[in-house]
């Protein structure tokens, strides 16, 4: 039986520990800022869907540029990359306080600023997820991950709280400003941190087939596509709470801003207990038990919220809140990173990022929409609904278990000896790889041909086919392309140790004395391009 992990032994590495400790601190500043922010609108604008809109402000980067920032974090220095998001997000906050200072803010710039910020969290947040990886062995993984929520619900529990009190003190610009100040201990961490990585011995892709690559590597995996699409349903709907909230704050329970603060906390607070409570649930339960408890507990939240006049019954709701928002989305985080290899973790985890906050995004216009012209509880009222049809989509979409699948690399292809002189960037390559299989066993052979499909595709093969000769009908041929001579190369090397039997299930099939023959073969215009069939023809003048 494998040893049960604490939840805690990620903070036996001694750079996951720093780089954990200084991220709290950064947390603890955008939290602040965030309730400085959305304070701030609701004093300089009267319209909810605009107090909405600065969640949405906030969320909408994530969305639109998390999957550039995934194949950036997968092609470059993470650790670089962070740095640069970081001093970003300084700069860009450090500007926000100032012009609040100067009472220049107005809503729309307001929206702008925290677009900005929201921009460099895009670009940080998928190179910070996959540098987990980098940090921890992959046991500690899981802890790690429920270690950064725990980490950032501590900060939620009682970032908003001092932020309400400094904005009730001393006013947003002063939020503004303690943001700024947040950054310094990340950066210095990250500064220091001296990763030991693989050598890249191919190389960088261009972002634009990096991109490709990535969707084309979670379209043909199905259990990333079940994650992608529950963790949009729940932020969708789930969004209402943290998008509405300063409206209630304001309207059904009286409050100010150091309310708002404290409800904030409840929520963080709930948060904090979800994170705890993770790994012994992950024994209790299935991963989709969970997500249909954290639906259904999200939805009664909501309806007690969009209907209590009271601080403490609302302030229940949100630690309930809280503690189902953790539960689903640090498993559907878990899930992907367990789920994906090293090669493309980055992209993986920012197409999760953009499906999630997407719909975060997305339905925090939405619901501002709803309550601007039907009322906060109508709006509280629908996303609840919509919660309870999130736990039907189960039955159709089941979470897949938490089964962590072998994704090191199976280090069985070594490149060719080649008699012709290629460049790297040759091409197009053509793979043919014949199959002596017997009567009997074609109905197995066909059907492990299914995933070989899978697997090529995903892996980045084109055109794949599977023939069989007509003159020898024991012969068949699985055929594939790759762009360049390099991408062929990248093809195979992004094979993992999960992929293995797959392979060997062919190997046992094949009835012939040798090995499947592989034939790798560049295309070539039968025709010159230099030959007449080209070109109009030439007609000498008379």
């Amino acid at each position: 039986m494998p040893e049960r992990r604490s939840f805690l032994s990620p903070l036996k590495h001694p750079v996951y520990r720093r780089i954990w400790g200084a991220s709290i601190a950064s947390n603890l500043g955008g939290l602040i800022q965030g309730v400085g922010a959305a304070w701030m609108m609701a004093s300089i604008s009267q319209s909810e869907n605009m107090v909405a809109l600065v969640q949405a402000s906030t969320t909408l980067p994530l969305m639109l540029f998390s999957l550039l920032s995934g194949a950036i974090a997968d092609n470059y220095d993470r650790r670089r990359v962070m740095l640069t998001a970081q001093i970003f997000m300084f700069c860009v906050s450090a500007l926000l306080a100032l012009f609040a200072y100067l009472g220049l803010i107005t809503p729309w710039l307001l929206l702008l600023f925290t677009f900005l910020i929201g921009s460099g969290a895009a670009l940080n947040n998928p190179s910070w997820q996959a540098s987990v990886g980098d940090l921890v062995p992959r046991e500690d993984l899981p802890g790690a991950v429920s270690l950064n929520s725990v980490g950032f619900n501590i900060t939620r529990s009682v970032g908003p709280a001092i932020g309400g009190m400094i904005v009730a003190a001393a006013g947003a610009a002063a939020a503004f400003a303690a943001n700024s100040l947040s950054y310094f201990a990340l950066v210095f961490a990250l500064y220091r941190w001296k990763p030991d990585l693989p050598k890249r011995t191919l190389p960088r892709e261009a972002l634009g087939r990096a991109i490709a690559a990535g969707l084309r590597y979670v379209a043909m995996s199905p259990n990333i596509t079940k994650v992608l699409f529950r963790g949009f349903v729940f932020g969708l709907t789930a969004s209402a709470v943290m998008a509405l909230l300063p409206i209630v704050t304001r309207d059904l329970i009286g409050g100010g801003a150091l309310t708002y603060g404290v409800m904030l906390g409840a929520f963080g607070a709930g948060a904090i207990a979800g994170a705890l409570a993770n790994s012994r649930l992950r024994e209790l339960l299935t991963s989709e038990d969970i997500v249909r408890c954290a639906f259904a507990g999200f939805a009664l939240s909501s309806t007690m919220i969009g209907i209590s006049p009271y601080a403490v019954v609302t302030g229940l709701s949100l630690v309930v809140a809280g503690t189902c928002w953790v539960l689903a989305l640090s498993l559907f985080n878990t899930v992907v990173q367990l789920s994906t290899p090293r090669w493309v973790v980055g992209r993986a985890l920012s197409l999760y990022q953009t499906a999630t906050f997407g719909g975060m995004a997305g339905g925090s216009w939405i619901w501002g929409l709803v309550a601007e012209s039907h009322g906060v509880t109508a709006a509280f009222f629908s996303s609840a609904l919509l919660m309870i049809l999130g736990v039907g989509i189960g039955l159709f979409l089941p979470m897949p278990p938490f089964a962590s699948l072998d994704l090191d690399p199976l280090n069985r292809f070594a490149e060719p000896p080649l008699r012709l002189d290629i460049r790297p960037r040759s091409g197009p390559i053509v793979i043919n790889i014949d199959y002596e299989i017997a009567d009997e066993d074609l109905p197995e052979f066909l059907a492990v041909m299914v995933e070989r499909r899978r697997i090529r595709i995903r892996d980045g093969a084109r055109n794949w086919a599977l023939m069989r000769d007509l003159e020898n009908p024991d012969i068949w041929t699985e055929t594939y392309h790759t762009p360049t001579w390099v991408e062929y190369v990248r093809h195979n090397q992004r094979r993992t140790m999960a992929d293995a039997e797959t392979t060997d299930r062919l190997l046992a099939l094949h009835r012939g004395k040798e090995k499947p023959r592989v034939h790798r073969m560049i295309e070539r215009q039968a025709i010159p391009p230099t030959d007449d069939v080209f070109h109009k023809p030439h007609i000498e003048p008379h």
